[in-house]
């Protein structure tokens, strides 16, 4: 049935049960296409909490008040802190659950993504938070620091400072995935996360550099196209790259993190299959998906008030 034919009585040869899986790009489009809208819905829930930051910039403007001005500011960087990793947590599941190709109710995975962990993820969101912080510090100190003294000697700990920060985002690729996956300790969770970010750094470079990309797209839009930017934000500010890095870092968490723990085990990993049984023998009714012949509606070649009558 086409979505934009008027024939909707007829029915194809349907999927076959055993038909082959996307693999790669055309995967990754699939699912986008498929998601496009939840995705948006899953945006905007993100957005939510990121109004505590966004309220800053009225009240610091707004407020006459240097004091309260001050104190409004930190409870809202503080409220946004608190809450940015269990939110990146909450879309982290609900990305994982359209990868391992299951079903979704948006809101209801992104809350209980939300509120599971909810310590470790907080803990982890302003470890984030100072990272980030002290990255800026660094790349504003150190110049001056540069021309203050005369010596190009203080771009080395701008090198290490920058490394550093390049470690900590891949390190990010993994930890909120593994986070909704596990039930691992926050020590073990930062020892994985950080062993993934050396092992694959393939697609960690992968990811950053679309990330880069994504990144310097909202900043061209900010600088020259304000309402469109302010437009996009609200829709398509975070899940769309988010979802470049989980499909890239994903299968690396299965490969190394998920699918050892199962066969330690002595078991299959749940995720690598579809949990369908093979057919045996004695099985009564097949799955037909994929072999029916498509069913047309019949012509309809008699004239009104020419039909056979029945007395």
């Amino acid at each position: 049935m086409g979505l934009f034919s008027n024939n909707y009585e007829s029915a194809g040869p349907g999927i076959a049960k055993n038909a082959p899986k996307k693999k790669g790009a055309a995967l990754f489009f699939d699912i986008l296409f498929r998601k496009f809208w939840l995705m948006i819905w899953l945006n905007i829930l993100f957005f939510l909490f990121t109004l505590p930051l966004w309220a800053t910039l009225p009240v610091m403007y707004y407020v006459s008040n240097p004091t309260v001005s001050l104190v409004t500011v930190l409870v809202l960087l503080a409220v946004f802190a608190v809450n940015l990793g269990p939110a990146m947590t909450g879309i982290s599941k609900v990305i994982r659950l359209f990868l391992l190709g299951r079903h979704s109710f948006v809101a209801r995975d992104f809350f209980k993504g939300f509120r599971e962990n909810y310590v470790k993820a907080a803990v982890i969101g302003v470890i984030d938070i100072v990272a980030a912080l002290s990255v800026y510090a660094g790349y504003v100190v150190y110049p001056q620091m540069v021309e203050a003294y005369g010596s190009k000697l203080f771009y080395v700990p701008l090198v290490i400072t920058f490394s550093v920060a390049i470690v900590v985002l891949m390190m990010n690729y993994y930890i909120f995935l593994m986070l909704t996956a596990t039930d691992l300790s926050l020590k073990n969770l930062i020892k994985n996360s950080f062993a993934l970010a050396f092992v694959a750094l393939k697609e960690n470079i992968i990811s950053t550099v679309l990330v880069v990309l994504y990144g310097a797209f909202l900043a061209v839009l900010f600088i020259y196209m304000m309402p469109l930017f302010m437009l996009l934000i609200p829709l398509f500010s975070v899940v769309p790259m988010w979802f470049i890095v989980c499909f890239n870092s994903y299968p690396v968490i299965q490969k190394f993190v998920i699918t050892p723990y199962y066969e330690n085990m002595g078991e299959i990993n749940p995720e690598l299959t579809d949990g369908s049984d093979e057919i045996d023998e004695e099985t009564l009714f097949e799955d037909m998906g994929g072999k029916e012949k498509p069913v047309e509606k019949p012509a309809e070649n008699r004239k009104k008030g020419k039909g056979r009558h029945i007395s």
